[in-house]
């Protein structure tokens, strides 16, 4: 009999890329997002989807029972509006991932794989950044709703013995990423780009990410459904990309070039990003598989595909 998977936040962008690979791999898939910020129709039709707000304990409550895991991906995200409603970050993200963990805890349902993200290391000391790296200082709510959520979820484990498992993300992209506003470099520069409008770039380009591909990133949720206990790992490619040899890719995909808008600093970004993945090779044999130019290619031809979209 086939596993049954409750993704929330699963009509988001990797929501719903994990909800395909999930029933693509035979899973049973509940889908509880209540659509602020995704699109019911990003939701594959094989998916059971039930619109709950996640401080809506005694829905959660009604939906869980009958489930064998949870892949708890419905956060706000958004950075810079984290700055200006810290109230509602913290709502949404904190006490929505406790009213969560405590329906689980009435249902019997004791198994989370948690969407997190490589902004708790804060700016990291050595690169590339083990996971076992200090926690560093959150320049922004949305750091610091993240840092709380992976340690609610670590309580949970400790007190009610829950399975749990924390992907701390690094910087995924690909076909799909349709946020209103959008906030990420990859799709910012394409969506201009296409447009032959200026590309909005902060620091100059200067800053080094590890740039995961939306596939390779989907993959690592479904590994840790096997798992007991606690585990901790870093999702990237191990690889860091300056922006600007980004931008330099899509213009020798694209075929022309493409004009700067020089958009200055931007508070809260840290210099250098890069993933040390490791562990999650060694202990469940993933690894990213998708390089950059073959990534981008395959995000630029989505983009040129789905003109709405730019």
């Amino acid at each position: 009999m086939s596993k049954e998977i409750l993704v929330t936040g699963g009509a988001g962008f990797i929501g719903s890329h994990v909800t395909r690979l999930l029933l693509d791999q035979g899973f049973g898939v509940t889908v509880v997002d209540n659509l602020s910020h995704g699109n019911k129709e990003s939701l594959d039709p094989r998916t059971k989807f039930e619109q709950v707000d996640l401080l809506d304990q005694e829905g959660l409550e009604k939906v869980l029972p009958g489930h064998d895991a949870v892949i708890h991906m419905a956060s706000l995200i958004e950075v810079g509006e984290s700055v200006e409603r810290p109230i509602e970050f913290t709502q949404n993200n904190i006490v929505g991932t406790v009213s969560l963990l405590e329906a689980m805890k009435n249902t019997n349902v004791k198994k989370i794989i948690f969407s997190s993200s490589a902004c708790v290391y804060g700016v990291p000391k050595k690169l590339p950044i083990m996971e076992d790296a200090p926690l560093g200082e959150q320049e922004n709510p949305y750091g610091i709703t993240k840092v709380t959520m992976e340690q609610f979820c670590m309580f949970y484990h400790r007190r009610n013995n829950f399975d749990v498992t924390i992907l701390r993300y690094f910087n995924p992209y690909g076909p799909g990423e349709l946020h209103q506003p959008e906030t990420h470099a990859i799709p910012n520069f394409i969506r201009a780009a296409l447009n032959k409008n200026p590309l909005p770039l902060f620091w100059k380009g200067e800053q080094i990410r590890d740039f995961i591909y939306i596939d390779d990133l989907v993959s690592a949720h479904i590994l840790p459904l096997n798992l007991g206990g606690l585990h901790i790992f870093n999702v990237g490619t191990e690889v860091g990309v300056k922006v600007t040899d980004v931008i330099r890719k899509i213009s020798e995909i694209l075929g022309y070039e493409v004009e700067i808008e020089d958009k200055g600093e931007r508070k809260g970004d840290v210099p250098s990003l890069v993933a040390s993945s490791e562990k999650i090779k060694k202990e469940l044999g993933w690894e990213a598989k998708i390089d950059l130019d073959e990534g981008l290619k395959r995000t630029i031809d989505f983009y040129r595909h789905h003109p709405s979209s730019t």
